[in-house]
């Protein structure tokens, strides 16, 4: 789960290219699993803490040098920096988040969870932002929520309350993506990425200046053997690829090109399990992500379908159809 806001001002030459933007996304779509698997071996092994503190510190080491080389300046208007600092507090507690689901559930489980957000997303776009959305929308959310609670369910009966970490996931991501919408026209995403980075970084040192204080376990320090500490590397990299790949494909290829293509994820995520942690979805959770996927790709294709209608034509609800 991840940013999806393109700059809003890109050269013209940088949009006619979608077979690049639909290879970047599905680079995206293979490598991101591939970060969750070694996130979930890890979280098993050393305090969460200092997975979420490693994956921003390598954000911003990797980002940074991107963006000076590429011009971008790493200077946010001042404006918005109250909104970036609530969206890294987001993105810190989403990641975090992912990385306890992880820990206790299988890692196609965990991403099929937490692809309700767009959902939720639709939700709040209708109820707190007074969007227009559609009956038709409305009921892929109920269908997507319904599929997800059959995820939920096999997985709740074993592991009890920890199975609801992916829908924290989603909660918080949905909050990110909104707050993210508000500063996306005004600054570049791979600045925004590495100033987070950098951002989350000294708040994770803080934190876990607190956490010794408190003996709070994921917060606490260790120094990690030579194996773990390559696994660290390994998760920072791969989670900063992926953003940067994802930030590139909409770069090449519009949004509703790409959409759709995320839920390649989900199957990505159950090979990825089976081949690292020998875990397959039982017969339920096949069925909700299924679901899922279904509820996810109608409520793309109709997204696509209002954004092409005029103006003035009428959405499912009477009112003038709104971009979203």
């Amino acid at each position: 789960m991840t940013e999806t806001s393109a700059p809003a001002r890109v050269a013209a030459n940088d949009t006619d290219r979608p077979l690049l933007g639909i290879a970047l996304m599905l680079g995206f779509c293979a490598v991101i699993p591939l970060g969750d698997a070694v996130a979930k071996l890890l979280s098993t092994r050393i305090p969460v803490g200092q997975i979420v503190f490693v994956r921003f510190a390598a954000q911003a080491l990797l980002l940074a040098p991107v963006a000076l080389a590429l011009g971008i300046s790493l200077r946010l208007p001042r404006q918005i920096l109250p909104l970036v600092v609530l969206r890294t507090l987001l993105q810190m507690g989403g990641i975090t988040a992912m990385f306890m689901a992880l820990r206790y559930l299988p890692l196609a489980d965990a991403v099929a969870i937490a692809f309700v957000m767009p959902f939720i997303m639709l939700l709040l776009g209708k109820y707190v932002l007074k969007e227009d959305v559609g009956l038709r929308r409305l009921l892929a959310c109920i269908v997507g929520f319904v599929g997800t609670l059959l995820v939920i369910q096999p997985s709740f009966a074993e592991v009890g309350l920890n199975a609801l970490w992916p829908l924290a996931v989603a909660v918080i991501f949905a909050l990110f993506m909104l707050v993210t919408r508000q500063i996306a026209r005004d600054t570049d995403p791979i600045a925004i990425q590495a100033v987070s980075g950098a951002l989350a970084s000294v708040l994770m040192l803080a934190l876990f200046a607190l956490g010794q204080g408190l003996s709070i376990r994921e917060l606490s320090v260790t120094l990690p053997a030579a194996p773990e500490m390559r696994l660290l590397a390994l998760a920072g990299a791969l989670g900063t690829l992926a953003h940067l790949m994802m930030t590139w494909s909409l770069r090449y290829a519009p949004t509703s090109t790409l959409a759709s293509m995320q839920y390649l994820e989900i199957p990505v995520a159950v090979l990825v399990g089976w081949l690292v942690f020998a875990e397959l979805p039982d017969l339920i959770a096949t069925c909700g992500i299924a679901l899922t996927m279904v509820a996810g790709l109608y409520a793309v294709m109709r997204e696509r379908q209002m954004s092409r209608r005029p103006a003035t034509a009428p959405s499912e609800t009477g009112l003038p159809a709104s971009p979203e």
